[in-house]
């Protein structure tokens, strides 16, 4: 024994009685617990005088072989980490495992040909129930290249191309070898189509970069050319598509699915609806043209007619200025489609959408509020559709300063869809309510419920107009900027964007560098370009953005410029620049992630 084991000894005699029960004997439990404690101290010493005494079965054993290792590596005995682990691997030839050790007692000494001939020689007698655990054992000590071979081995074992692809799949995520795991998933998919919601799930861990998605998109296109059988190429191509928001694409793989699945119109129908959520219209109105043309008297047809006119009505509308004429021309073709359909519960969501249109685009209230009514007493009538009439009708009694008809509305549809999203936007419509009136107090009061809503759009929607509260009312206490800034949203919201234009120039004229003035400007741009001012909109932002003091929509002013230029002034060259100082001044903003998609699709990257 070496003099200081010997004071180590005398230590742990005294300290730990429980050891010493029977004399000439040790307890195993109890050194072996207390062992692993001395071990999560770092106190190796007092590990390897517990355990070298045991018998060389115990220090074989599950329980004590690892930690008696590593702490022998830990004081550099590796010699006797040797004899121990080559010991064990006799005793216990089916684990695998202690070969794997072994290796790293030899990597450890700094031979690392020992380590690997070691190695290979574990894998060159694997056994297929060996195969997880020393692949765990591997990936434990990051030995990945070797949980690798592991797995590969284990393939060969199965004569399987597939065995392990799972684990071989985070594998590959985890080291971020992207080509490996296309061929892996793709592997799985074709073997196996009911594997394809795990795919998907990996991929969207896995892919990363515009690169990545490029390299899938190529390799699931030759599958799909090379296996037009099977469906499970399309429907990864599909989701693909969708995840890179090329909908016009994704339409071409909907189609072909919907034939083959005779589906009569349904995969097209909610392929139509997510590029309508992502305001590709062009490709929205494609796939429900698509349905109400092929499929015109199938279960989807009546619906996809109306969802085709809503498409084109949410172009018209985001389309700057508005073009009157073609909301006149929607306001036909609806009509046309109630007197085909008939004015009966399934159409209710067309009246409402009419009434829509002559609100707030042709400024016919009168009708507009016939038209709700209408919705709000028909039999049998949704009950959504007939709320969402309500907050419209709401709406229009704002617009003819009526506010304690507008919030008894709200109100009445808060109460019937309480923790529901329409409930929520009732709310928000009462918290609005109560700020153009200047009642801030009660506002906020309102918002701090929003705040905590499931809706996360809702929720943003409530802490925005709950910051500006705030911000705009701490030096400003009477709030009388905020008032007017208020009273300008109003008239927006009144589609009176002239006045409103006019009101927001007077504000800046009334209040000089009051703390509203950033969103002042930034209002006014976005006014600018729906009436079609797309010059003026331009010069408003540079406000923001060449003012080194303006930081908080300095970000938001920048991507709105490049997108006029891209949308609107069609000079994609200037709208790139933008979009890449986007990227490059701002790397934190909430619109990088957009801004660098549009660059790149801007620039003609792509898929060759």
């Amino acid at each position: 024994m070496r003099p200081h084991s010997l004071f180590v000894a005398a230590a742990l005699l005294l300290a730990t009685p429980a050891l010493a029960q029977q004399p000439g004997k040790w307890a195993p439990v109890n050194s072996t617990t207390l062992a692993q404690d001395y071990a999560r101290r770092g106190e190796h010493e007092k590990v390897v005088f517990l355990f070298e005494r045991l018998p060389a079965a115990e220090q074989a054993s599950t329980a004590v072989f690892s930690v008696y290792i590593a702490s022998l590596q830990a004081l550099k005995r590796y010699k006797e980490a040797e004899k121990v682990a080559k010991r064990a691997a006799k005793l216990r030839p089916e684990e695998a495992t202690i070969g794997v050790a072994l290796g790293g007692v030899y990597a450890e000494a700094g031979d690392l040909p020992a380590a690997e001939k070691q190695w290979q020689k574990v894998l060159s007698l694997l056994t297929s129930a060996q195969v997880l655990p020393v692949a765990a054992e591997f990936s434990r000590r990051e030995l990945l290249p070797w949980a690798e071979r592991t797995y590969l081995r284990g393939r060969a074992l199965a004569k399987n191309d597939t065995e392990y692809a799972p684990q071989l799949i985070q594998l590959y995520t985890q080291t971020q070898n992207q080509l490996q795991v296309l061929a892996e998933t793709l592997r799985l998919v074709a073997q196996d189509e009911q594997q394809l919601p795990y795919v998907r799930n990996m991929l969207q861990n896995a892919l990363r970069e515009e690169k990545d998605f490029d390299a899938l998109e190529k390799q699931v296109l030759i599958a799909t050319q090379q296996h037009p059988e099977q469906a499970a190429f399309s429907e990864l191509l599909l989701w693909l598509q969708v995840q890179r928001r090329d909908f016009a694409g994704a339409l071409i793989q909907a189609r072909a699915l919907d034939r083959r699945g005779r589906g009569e119109g349904r995969r097209v129908m909610e392929l139509a609806a997510i590029a309508q959520f992502n305001k590709d219209y062009e490709s929205a109105i494609d796939g429900f043209a698509y349905v109400a043309k092929e499929y015109r008297n199938g279960p989807y047809g009546n619906a996809a007619r109306q969802r085709l006119l809503q498409a084109r009505e949410a172009q018209v509308r985001e389309t700057y200025p508005v073009d009157l004429t073609k909301v006149r021309a929607l306001v036909t073709e609806y009509g046309q489609l109630l007197a085909e359909l008939g004015r009966t519960p399934d159409t209710a969501p067309v009246l409402r959408n009419l009434a829509n249109l002559h609100a707030f685009q042709l400024n016919d209230r009168a009708k507009a509020m016939t038209l709700l009514q209408e919705v709000i007493d028909m039999p049998r009538a949704n009950e959504e559709v007939v709320d969402e009439a309500k907050v419209t009708l709401g709406d229009l009694y704002l617009l003819k300063a009526e506010p304690w008809e507008a919030t008894l509305l709200y109100s009445q549809v808060e109460k019937s869809h309480k923790d529901s999203p329409l409930g929520y936007e009732a709310k928000l419509r009462n918290a609005r309510l109560s700020y153009y009136a200047g009642d801030f107090k009660l506002a906020q009061s309102h918002l701090d419920i929003l705040k905590e809503a499931t809706t996360r759009e809702i929720a943003n929607d409530a802490m925005q107009l709950s910051l500006l509260i705030q911000d705009n009312t701490v030096e400003d206490t009477l709030g009388l900027g905020l008032k007017a800034y208020a009273a300008v949203e109003q008239l927006v919201f009144q589609n009176k964007l002239t006045e409103a234009i006019t009101g927001l120039d007077g504000l800046l004229e009334k209040f000089p560098g009051h703390p509203l003035a950033d969103d002042t400007y930034y209002l006014k741009a976005q006014l600018q370009r729906r009436t079609g001012n797309f010059a003026g909109a331009a010069a408003t932002l540079e406000r923001i953005t060449n003012d080194p003091k303006a930081d908080v929509l300095s970000d938001d002013a920048l991507f709105l410029l490049a997108r006029i230029q891209e949308e609107d002034v069609k000079d994609k060259l200037k709208a790139q620049e933008l979009y890449n100082q986007v990227i490059v001044k701002y790397p934190g903003s909430i619109y990088v992630a957009e801004a660098r998609k549009r660059f790149r699709k801007l620039r003609g990257d792509g898929v060759q």
